[in-house]
């Protein structure tokens, strides 16, 4: 019984190694969106959700290990490493200087993401543009137009120079023929997702081939200090498409936002080895392609002639560059027992947290009328910072009375009514004075009036406090 019991757990743990032995040989399944694998197929993917993403993979190679091999140079201690060759070299786009942290350095990758249509492609046949002018030898590469639709484009943002190259592949060996022969100072490949190698199974765009596509790229551009710009794709929820191992590849992440009915366009850094990843460059898209944005404070403030009720000015941070931003509310009587509360740019929650506290802890009567928010030239005001901005426009819009001209307020409203301090007061007070601002309601106590000359503040410590200043203010101006 002994032995039979032995023999029976030894054939056992025997089966379990076996089985173990025969599952490592099988071929794996990976998710196209996000590369996440299982030992067998599903019909949903088990890290994103998303339906109909899991195909097979292929088996894993398996073979001995890597043996060593003759290094290329003897290592050298650090102090004699050059830093000048890691210098990085200016685009000739300030607002992508900025974000990638002063240009591209050599060997580096970087990968733009955003949505069809947006302008990543335009933004860097421009910058492909500038570099050759400068005398750089550059080689764009495009899998999704022809050269033909690459080169109409270029001609109409000005991009046309005799050192920019053109190649319509989608061969990755082709691709890498192509950087062998014109051996250039710049590589842009549009997209990553449209290159495919023939010697890894699965179709452009799969989990396997954009690992080995970027692979090989970033293998090319680390041999040769070619700093290199990948378009990437995103999936309908705004994430890279791909594996997430193409992220950790490279050595820049950029995401290029914008609503496809704003002309304004957003470029930030998810990701870099090189820079800050707080910074934004702003663009405006028009018929003459991309053009950078050094202020567009401009954009987000109304023009009127008049100043009207409901309007107040706060500036927002976005990483760390101060933006003001124009908040216009609308209040009106309804015979409705649900008043509506609508917004455009402003959070939902957030408006009706204020509106609570404006009511029950300022005496404002909002109950019976309906409140609409917005935000001019369709930036998105999401941050604490801006609600006592928010406040005031919809307490000078139910009261029907316009705010003091040139105000702007700044700071987070508590639920016990509270006026909070925020991060970076500085900044955004040295940006609203910069834009001509003369008065500012701000928390008590946040910030030295002598840290912004030419600035009179008004310090509040409670929201019923903050309108009264503001109407005091108002009528001092009258």
């Amino acid at each position: 019984m002994t032995t039979s019991t032995t023999a029976r757990s030894t054939g056992g743990a025997g089966g379990t190694r076996g089985g173990r032995a025969a599952r490592g040989a099988r071929p794996d399944f990976a998710c196209s969106e996000c590369g996440w694998t299982t030992s067998k197929w599903v019909g949903r993917c088990g890290e994103c959700q998303a339906w109909g993403t899991v195909a097979e993979e292929g088996p894993a190679p398996s073979g001995p290990r890597t043996a060593a091999t003759p290094p290329r140079g003897a290592a050298r201690p650090i102090a004699e490493i050059d830093v000048e060759a890691a210098r990085a070299r200016a685009t000739g786009v300030g607002e992508l200087d900025r974000v990638l942290g002063g240009g591209l350095v050599p060997g580096a990758v970087v990968l733009m993401a955003g949505e069809p249509g947006v302008g990543k492609s335009t933004l860097l046949l421009d910058v492909a543009g500038r570099v050759a002018r400068d005398g750089g030898t550059v080689l764009y590469v495009t899998g999704e137009e022809s050269a033909g639709q690459v080169r109409l484009r270029a001609d109409r943002i000005g991009a046309l120079a005799p050192r920019l190259l053109l190649a319509a592949e989608t061969d990755l060996g082709a691709v890498l023929g192509h950087i062998e022969q014109t051996d250039p100072a710049l590589l842009v490949v549009d997209s990553v997702q449209t290159v495919a190698s023939t010697a890894v199974d699965g179709v452009p765009g799969g989990v396997s081939q954009v690992r080995e596509v970027a692979a090989a790229l970033i293998a090319a551009a680390k041999e040769r200090d070619l700093p290199t710009l990948l378009v990437g794709h995103v999936t309908k929820d705004g994430t890279v498409a791909g594996p997430r191992t193409l992220e950790h590849l490279v050595d820049v992440v950029c995401q290029f936002e914008g609503d496809r009915h704003s002309r304004l366009r957003f470029v930030r850094a998810t990701k870099n080895r090189y820079g800050p990843t707080d910074e934004v460059g702003c663009f405006d898209l028009t018929e003459q392609g991309i053009v950078e944005l050094p202020d567009p404070s401009g954009l987000f403030l109304s023009h009127a002639v008049q100043h009207v009720p409901g309007t107040c000015v706060t500036v927002t941070l976005d990483g760390r560059r101060p933006l003001a931003t124009e908040v216009q509310a609308l209040v009106v009587p309804t015979l409705l027992s649900n008043p509506r509360r609508t917004t455009s740019g402003v959070d939902s929650s957030r408006l009706a947290m204020i509106l609570a506290v404006l009511q029950r802890r300022a005496a404002v009567p909002l109950a019976d009328k309906d409140v609409y928010v917005s935000s001019v030239g369709g930036a998105r005001v999401t941050e604490p910072g801006a609600d006592l901005a928010v406040a005031l426009a919809t307490a000078s819009g139910g009261e029907n009375v316009p705010l003091a001209d040139h105000l702007v307020a700044i700071g987070e409203v508590g639920l016990a009514g509270e006026i909070r301090p925020v991060v970076g007061l500085d900044r955004r007070l040295a940006e609203a004075r910069r834009l001509g601002f003369t008065r500012a309601v701000v928390p008590t106590g946040a910030v030295d009036a002598a840290t912004v000359p030419g600035l009179t503040l008004l310090e509040a410590a409670h929201v019923a406090q903050a309108v009264e200043l503001a109407r005091g203010a108002r009528l001092r101006t009258v």
